[in-house]
């Protein structure tokens, strides 16, 4: 296959990657992956100490270079999980930012600094599409965590096809601010750019006045996570100048996540700009999104990509074509994943043939947009003989005012089979809205039968970190 980074080749002066006060241009960044490209050859796999630094940007680059698939790292990870995936990936060493300090469960590892200079061209790439580039370990919310193999062509087909869907060019500078470690940040916020050819600004950390300074100085696209959306959304009203910036970005892409509607509709009313939302997952890389080109959709994550086939199935496999009933979403394409590090088992319990089980429960409209309503194992409830998704609950509970914070689970109910639970951080702690009142306001929203049963106050919903609610650690 063709360069993953034609602008690599050139190795022009065009800034390639910022980090706060720290920059490459493409030749810099050329120079420096090559020269570690150099050292990495003949490896089987190599881990990256994945801190939101030049230096992993550089890491995974070279590691592409050589042809050697990176095994991104959590520095936020315990210990007994990142024994695990160390003693599963096996890789021959680790590189991380120098004066990085490593945890005991990398000690056994040989150690080499990543350096952002060099001078050495990088080595030819690997031509085999199907060749291993990354191998991203899951979030193991049902067990240990598993690497999923990511070829080269998974890589190129979804950051060509979200380039088709975006018009993303070279002259694009994308603002972010999320982690190193995951296919967001990684794939779309770092990788994404090099092909293109174009530029990535990352904040470090992420804050409104860091968004605000970076798009207003010359940023186009922002890619966040609902959080980050929900905090600019607060922010706006006091903030004339972060809606300005806002309004001046070409795009603003929000994923990990459903957005909630309230806060795209409070974002589209204070700078004039729509957030898009896409749908993708570590297995599959992006699957849907809406189009640059299309109308705006709350709520929907749009069609699927050029290149992705998705269809919806009841649990005995039956294809939904009716625009109304909830189903699995299954999806085949390039964009997939060729399986699990060591794990041929969990591999066949992935797919139905060619297509991959995503687990992911969802809607699909007359127009082939997708309205996803949550997992099929903490979202999908079964409640007196109806299938309910939570994302519809959760959106209808945040648009109350007594709300800040949604989320709904179910459990079990000796009449109704699952009763549906709402558990809320209150806008007003001292004054949390009566759970009769939020039944009333779900009800009249969307149906009786969708009402909680069931409402729990919290201070603060348990979340990963990238922004997604941990249901699983909700329990009465």
């Amino acid at each position: 296959m063709s360069s993953l980074f034609p602008a690599l080749e050139a190795g022009s002066g065009r800034s390639a990657l910022h980090f706060g006060d720290r920059s490459l241009t493409y030749g810099e960044l050329r120079a420096a992956a090559g020269s570690l490209a150099a050292r990495l050859a003949g490896a089987e796999r190599v881990a990256v100490w994945a801190t939101p630094t030049l230096e992993t940007a550089v890491a995974v680059v070279a590691a592409l270079l050589a042809g050697v698939p990176a095994v991104p790292l959590n520095p936020k990870t315990g210990e007994r999980e990142l024994t695990h995936i160390v003693t599963d990936s096996r890789p021959a060493l680790v590189l991380a930012a120098p004066g990085d300090e490593l945890p005991p469960a990398l000690a056994a590892l040989p150690r080499a600094d990543v350096l952002t200079r060099g001078d050495a061209p990088p080595p030819p790439e690997p031509q085999d599409p199907e060749a291993p580039a990354l191998v991203v370990y899951t979030s193991g919310t049902t067990g240990p965590p598993k690497g999923a193999v990511l070829p080269r062509r998974a890589i190129a087909a979804t950051l060509d096809a979200l380039a088709d869907a975006w018009t993303w060019t070279s002259d694009d500078v994308l603002v972010h601010a999320l982690p190193l470690f995951h296919v967001h940040g990684l794939v779309l916020g770092v990788l994404g750019p090099l092909r293109r050819g174009g530029s990535v600004r990352h904040l470090g950390r992420f804050t409104t006045g860091g968004v605000a300074r970076e798009l207003a100085g010359g940023g186009t696209m922002l890619f966040g996570v609902p959080t980050m959306y929900h905090r600019l959304a607060e922010a706006l009203t006091d903030d004339p100048q972060l809606a300005k910036a806002l309004a001046g970005a070409r795009l603003l892409v929000s994923g990990s996540a459903a957005l909630p509607v309230h806060d795209h509709e409070r974002i589209a009313a204070l700078t004039g700009r729509r957030v898009i939302e896409r749908y993708g997952m570590t297995e599959t890389l992006m699957n849907t999104s809406v189009r640059v080109d299309a109308d705006p959709r709350p709520g929907s994550v749009g069609v699927p990509l050029p290149g992705v086939d998705l269809r919806l199935v009841e649990e005995d496999g039956t294809e939904i074509h009716d625009g109304e009933t909830i189903g699995e979403i299954q999806v085949r394409g390039p964009n997939l994943f060729t399986g699990y590090l060591n794990r041929p088992d969990a591999t066949a319990a992935a797919f139905d043939g060619t297509w991959f089980r995503t687990g992911d429960m969802a809607v699909r409209d007359a127009d082939g947009s997708v309205r996803i309503v949550g997992r099929k194992a903490t979202d999908l409830i079964k409640s007196g003989g109806y299938k309910i998704g939570a994302g519809e609950i959760e959106n209808a509970l945040l648009d109350h005012p007594g709300v800040r914070e949604a989320a709904v689970t179910g459990e079990p109910d000796p009449d109704l089979g699952e009763r549906i639970v709402a558990w809320i951080v209150p806008t007003d702690p001292d004054n949390p809205p009566p759970a009769d009142e939020l039944a009333d306001h779900v009800a009249t929203q969307l149906a009786p039968h969708k009402r909680p049963r069931t409402v729990r106050h919290l201070d603060v919903l348990p979340r990963n970190d990238m922004g997604k609610i941990m249901k699983r650690s909700l329990h009465g």
